[in-house]
């Protein structure tokens, strides 16, 4: 086994995107934070174990991580993944700085981390496990798929494939053993056979599920001359008499229109006979075809309408409308804005003059920028209506997809189902010749028809005898298509209840009743996969080989086919198995499409991940241009990742997707939502959400979608400013505001009032007064926009040293929020007076007003105002440990903690942040000793897990390093309102 290694060297490389060449400056970089991994590798572990990997070592001085491998299904999917591209940009992820998502794009798309493996190294990995894990698939140079049962060098020679697809492994093997040597087999031959190699990881995969032995009877998979699939006009070579009428004759030289396609490796297709007319299966080796299909997406998808299955239902309209409010919406413009200590020193004058970056605006361009805008919002309605779409979901291509109004027959369980005169809306509902949309629901796994239709029955065994009375009464009627459909519905619902040979029974007799017609082509294709699936359940194997190929020719032929069994998967995973061995590309393709979409509409997205991964792999080493198809493809698997709890692989996958197609404003929002889902950091704004929302702004039009286009503005604002970025954050929300001018009073105040905040954050008070000035003076702001607006220049005011008016602002804006009753508004302005009190030396009524504050805050919900109410708590204990008396202050302290973890901001909001009193290594080390050895003397803290002391005390050690997922504690409403009210001695 030392020639067959199971360890895996990663190089990692910074270069330059265009040119490939190595960035020195980020290579050193890159090294460093690998140096830094090397002594602490939990995080490196677990994103290896998202790519299935499992890290042995890191050597940072030459930019490499040894991986290992344990089984078959690891090396599988880290295969996968690589030749996705997804192990570059997990590795970026958490090797670079948050900063470097919010590059311009020019910057960002410039630089890349590769990732570079040794291929000849993974594919020894590969045979290794292959051959510990038993017998293994191989192709030999004679074009054939075989099956060895040890390493290539033991002397073990392949087996035929058929024998291992039709028994279990040991007997083929042992079958193979037992078969004594054919004389007539050259030396040259089984020279040919000796140097066989191994199959690929989702082949091997494919071929070894589990296989019903009676899938033997119909033939093992057989190498087609052409492995092109073929649509269009095809002519017959030879003479054939149909055996049944569903089989068409034909004479040699005749003209045949194939319906649908023909797949190679499938001995049969569904034709129309050019010059009668007739539709049946034709042998696909009795006709040479006109028309192969050269692009791999056209063999993919048989209509437009099957490309619109990856975006149906993922990122809705509205769903988008819901992020875009969240995400540029912003508490500055509806609650009031704490104050905060490090902030409360006066400004200096060379912060007041800090200009506007990239726009270059003075103050006085700004102001007349706002005060244009102010004139043009009021001509504007103050309620705008928003556009009735956004154009983010493409309508169906087909018609019949639509949820058609369902028909009504107003049947009653008393009457009487035997009379066909009763029953004659429905029976000639039933008996139309041809397929209707409202078919569709009749057709479906889920069957919705029966519960729309026959509403009246609550009990389907009652409603199972009056359709067979129906179905009586279409048969005497001699009405065959209302004869088969119920049928066809009587043996959904004998299967439903497993009684398989009264289902059989029903399919069989709604078979004869078609009587060869195809004119309800879906419905041929319902019948004959549920039929072939009971006769595989039966182990029927003669009615197996009459049925099963046509029924895989019907479901991988027929675009755009109905969904009628769940037992359709093993079908359609016996029609893969004969792809891979028939090494049919384009039919490998379209059985891994079709098994996905199978698995998806039966709410099992997992079972579909293999066949998009590969079905994506396909496609990029066909060579095939790009798509539009290929983003709603990747964000569909990105989507199953994220079900799966796989951050690193979703940000990964949408990052892919972006690169190789060109997004849409659908794709590109949709994209930032599932990066809002993974988010690395929690209750964070990622700062890979900047790359989609650039994107998102470059899919607009010039001069349409103002109302999106401020949105997105907004977003980025409120993004750039969330990580400290002020000055960017203004240019966009300035953007903002000049593409909001038409979306109505309210939001453009409150773009404004966002951007006022903005240029006090960036310490431009001055800018920010003139700015709310401006908005005062225009008149247009509601009144719980005048309270916001009144705190905002009592802090500006503050910050400026204006101390006696600041005090002013905050008085009238408390005043606004207790005459509206909002709690929380008026805890934070008592937070702010407090503040300003400190701020002027009179740390008495400071700390009588941040009481007040946290005797309001501690009324309300956490979740509603934590980030706040924890500020605060750390304000009074900066005041009591630095006047008096301690022990109060570490008290305050503790409660912060607690607030801090209720909701999962234990990383920021621990005393060592900068709120914390210059000793904060001393309170850290104090609270960490608490926590640890005193539990008992804190009440709350007994309501910790032990777990969770542990995981708090190292957060205080190390300054607050956690980065989970998530709360380290259990939340809720009464965990809310016990944490918020803290210990009881702080009341007195």
């Amino acid at each position: 086994m030392g020639a067959y290694p199971t360890d895996l060297t990663l190089q990692l490389l910074a270069v330059r995107r265009k040119s490939g060449l190595q960035d020195p400056g980020l290579q050193q970089t890159l090294r460093g934070q690998l140096r830094l991994l090397e002594n602490d590798s939990r995080e490196m572990a677990r994103v290896l174990g998202e790519l299935s990997a499992r890290l042995l070592s890191i050597h940072s001085d030459q930019d490499r991580i040894v991986v290992t491998f344990k089984t078959f299904e690891e090396i599988w999917k880290f295969s996968t993944y690589h030749a996705l591209g997804f192990t570059h940009h997990c590795l970026a992820n958490l090797l670079m700085d948050q900063a470097f998502w919010l590059l311009s794009p020019s910057e960002e798309e410039e630089t890349a981390i590769q990732v570079h493996v040794d291929e000849n190294a993974l594919r020894l990995t590969h045979e290794s496990l292959l051959v510990q894990e038993g017998p293994f698939f191989v192709l030999c140079p004679d074009h054939h798929v075989r099956v060895m049962t040890g390493p290539r060098d033991a002397g073990n020679g392949p087996q035929a494939l058929r024998q291992a697809l039709g028994a279990p492994q040991g007997e083929a093997a042992l079958e193979a053993d037992s078969s004594p040597p054919n004389p007539s087999v050259s030396s040259e031959e089984v020279a040919v056979a000796a140097a066989p190699e191994p199959l690929i990881p989702f082949h091997q995969w494919a071929l070894r599920v589990p296989q019903d032995p009676i899938d033997d009877a119909m033939g093992g998979p057989v190498t087609p001359d052409n492995p092109l699939m073929a649509v269009g006009l095809a002519l017959a070579l030879a003479d054939f008499q149909g055996s049944g009428p569903e089989e068409m004759t034909f004479q040699g030289g005749d003209l045949i229109e194939i319906l649908g396609a023909q797949v190679p490796g499938l001995p049969w297709c569904v034709g129309r006979h050019a010059a009668s007319g007739q539709v049946g299966f034709v042998r696909s080796g009795l006709i040479s075809m006109q028309g192969p299909v050269s692009e791999l997406e056209s063999a993919i998808f048989l209509n437009e309408e099957e490309k619109s299955f990856f975006s149906e239902g993922r990122f809705s309209e509205e769903d988008a409308r819901q992020l875009l409010r969240r995400m540029s919406g912003t508490d500055v413009c509806s609650v009031y804005s704490l104050d905060s200590v490090e902030e409360a020193e006066t400004e200096q004058p060379q912060e007041q003059e800090i200009p506007p970056p990239c726009l270059g605006l003075e103050p006085q361009e700004t102001l007349q920028k706002v005060k244009n805008v102010l004139e043009q919002c009021k001509t504007c309605p103050g309620c705008p209506q928003e556009p009735a779409s956004w154009g983010l979901c493409a309508a169906s291509s087909n018609v019949s997809l639509q949820d058609p109004e369902e028909p009504s027959f107003f049947l009653e369980a008393e009457d009487d189902w035997e009379d066909p005169e009763a029953l004659s809306s429905l029976l000639l509902f039933l008996n139309a010749p041809g397929y209707k949309a409202s078919f569709r629901g009749l057709y479906d796994v889920a069957l919705p028809w029966l519960s729309s239709v026959f509403c009246s029955f609550s009990d389907e065994e009652e409603l199972t005898g009056r359709l067979a009375q129906a179905r009586g009464a279409a048969k005497k009627a001699g009405l065959l298509m209302a004869l088969a459909r119920l049928c066809f519905l009587l043996g959904r619902l004998c299967s439903r209840r497993l009684k398989l040979s009264q289902a059989r029974v029903y399919f069989e007799e709604a078979l004869g009743a078609l009587e060869g017609s195809f004119g309800d082509l879906f419905l041929v294709v319902a019948v004959y996969a549920n039929l072939a699936s009971i006769y595989r359940k039966q182990k029927n194997r003669e009615k197996c080989t009459q049925v099963v190929p046509k029924a895989m020719a019907l479901l991988l032929g027929t675009p755009s086919h109905i969904c009628s069994t769940e037992a359709e998967g093993e079908l359609l995973q016996l029609a893969l198995r004969r792809a891979v061995g028939g090494q049919s590309l384009q039919a490998e393709a379209r059985a891994c499409f079709l098994l996905a979409r199978h698995h998806v509409h039966l709410k099992q997205p997992e079972e579909a991940l293999p066949f998009l991964e590969r079905l994506l792999l396909l496609h990029r080493d066909s060579g095939a241009p790009e798509a539009s198809w290929l983003s709603d493809c990747y964000l569909l698997l990105a989507d199953i990742y994220s079900r799966k709890c796989l951050p690193h692989l979703v940000l990964s996958c949408v990052k892919v997707a972006s690169l190789r197609t060109q997004d849409s404003l659908a794709s590109s929002l949709g994209s930032v939502n599932l990066v809002l889902q993974n988010a690395l950091q929690p209750h964070g704004l990622p700062t890979q959400t900047s790359h989609y929302l650039r994107r998102a702004l470059a899919s607009l039009t010039p001069g349409t979608g103002q109302a999106l286009r401020g949105l997105l503005h907004a977003s980025l604002a409120q993004l750039y400013s969330h990580h400290g970025y002020h000055g960017p954050a203004i240019t966009f929300m300035t953007q903002a505001v000049e593409a909001s001018a038409v979306a109505g009073v309210r939001a453009i105040v409150d773009r404004l009032v966002a951007l006022a905040w903005l240029h006090v954050l960036h310490g431009q008070s001055p800018v920010a007064l003139d700015i709310l000035q401006s908005v005062q003076d225009a008149v247009v702001a509601s009144e719980d926009q005048e309270g916001v607006i009144a705190n905002m220049v009592a802090v500006a005011l503050k910050r400026t040293g204006r101390t006696r008016q600041a005090a002013e602002g905050y008085y009238h804006a408390l005043r606004v929020a207790r005459d509206l009753g909002q709690r929380r508004n008026q805890a934070v302005v008592l937070a702010n007076f407090g503040a300003l009190c400190l701020h002027a030396g009179a740390s008495r009524l400071a700390q009588h007003y941040l009481l007040e504050a946290v005797r309001l805050f501690s009324r309300l919900p956490c979740r509603e105002c934590g980030r706040d109410f924890t500020h605060v708590l750390l304000q009074l204990g900066h005041l009591c440990t630095r006047q008096g008396p301690a022990q109060q202050g570490k008290g305050y302290y503790e409660w912060a903690l607690l607030v801090a973890v209720e909701m999962g901001h234990v990383e920021s909001e621990c005393p060592g942040s900068s709120c914390a009193p210059s000793g904060a290594t001393r309170v850290r080390a104090h609270l960490g000793f608490v926590i640890q050895k005193q539990v008992v003397v804190f009440p709350p803290l007994k309501m910790l897990s032990r777990g969770q002391q542990q995981m708090l005390a190292s957060a205080l050690e190390t300054g607050g390093s956690h980065t989970g997922p998530g709360p380290l504690c259990p939340t809720g409403a009464a965990s809310s309102s016990r944490f918020a009210q803290g210990p009881s001695c702080l009341e007195h």
